[in-house]
């Protein structure tokens, strides 16, 4: 269904329909309250965070919650800690608080890099790590950067708790393995350690606009090869995928040419606004090398 629409906002005329139908707010105090609407309401429960995609997508009717959750208000779901080796970033935690933050600046490189793409600064000061995650737009930064990073997913309901790896959460456009009675609640990512390097690559129409396509990867630098590549293509396929051919040409030192060329050969891109089937190949392939050789030639911020 969330397919549908998003085809629908990309290539159907809006016509008269630009106010949301009615609903009902609730200002969720605690998990419990959450959980309550969700057992009342079923999946015409939507939740609430920074409101940025959800609203406009309301607005034009797209969706037509019977209930909106509000969550802001409930604690523990914001901040940004660093446990041992693990960086835990709370749901609710906003887009500027990740930009801002020293700690996501030492140990998730990739994320201070990328969340300056995202949008524009008022959508950053309200929008949410964990939104931009649920949400799964195909051309967002920050479910791609995710992916590579190999992050894990909280996700709490009544049954408890549920954890998932960021390469098994996103499922298609605008689709996720979250259930309708589940919150994410934090998302958990491995501090960069030695020997680690990282590159982001995007190209917009202009910056703040969603990445016509991108491209985002972390390795290890071997000598003069790359080890444990994590690459992902984004604003380009239903989902962001590890690309396993990138990884296996990688680790037997072939050359970013050669696995740019193969990457985008295996795509299976999206004909949409910005572009059809080949010419995002095409971009894809240009970004692809250009980002393996920021990893091997130590050009983090490409």
């Amino acid at each position: 269904m969330r397919k549908a629409l998003w085809k629908r906002l990309l290539f159907e005329p809006l016509g008269e329909e630009m106010k949301a139908a009615a609903f009902k707010y609730l200002r969720a105090e605690n998990l419990d309250n959450a959980f309550d609407a969700f057992a009342e309401y079923g999946d015409e429960a939507l939740i609430l965070a920074g409101g940025q995609s959800l609203m406009p997508t309301i607005n034009l009717r797209l969706a037509q919650p019977a209930v909106l959750v509000d969550i802001n208000h409930i604690s523990g779901l914001s901040g940004i800690e660093q446990s041992g080796e693990k960086i835990q970033i709370g749901a609710t935690t906003r887009h500027f608080e990740l930009a801002n933050s020293e700690l996501v600046a030492s140990k998730l490189p990739l994320i201070a890099s990328a969340i300056k793409h995202v949008a524009h600064r008022g959508v950053r000061n309200r929008g949410t790590f964990g939104g931009s995650l649920v949400h799964a737009d195909p051309a967002a930064e920050m479910p791609a950067c995710a992916v590579a990073l190999g992050a894990t997913l909280v996700l709490e309901s009544r049954a408890g708790e549920r954890r998932i790896s960021a390469s098994d959460f996103f499922l298609g456009v605008m689709s996720t393995d979250r259930r309708p009675d589940e919150i994410l609640t934090s998302i958990e990512l491995s501090a960069d350690g030695p020997g680690d390097v990282w590159a982001f690559r995007e190209l917009s129409r202009r910056h703040g606009d969603f990445a016509m396509v991108g491209v985002t990867a972390k390795a290890r630098r071997a000598s003069e090869r790359l080890e444990d590549l994590r690459l992902v293509v984004f604003g380009c396929e239903e989902c962001p995928q590890i690309s396993a051919v990138a990884a296996s040409l990688a680790a037997s030192g072939q050359e970013p040419v050669a696995i740019a060329q193969a990457v985008a050969e295996e795509l299976n891109p999206m004909t949409d606004l910005t572009g059809d089937a080949e010419t995002k190949r095409f971009q894809a392939r240009s970004l692809i090398e250009q980002s393996l050789g920021d990893l091997l030639e130590g050009r983090a911020d490409g």
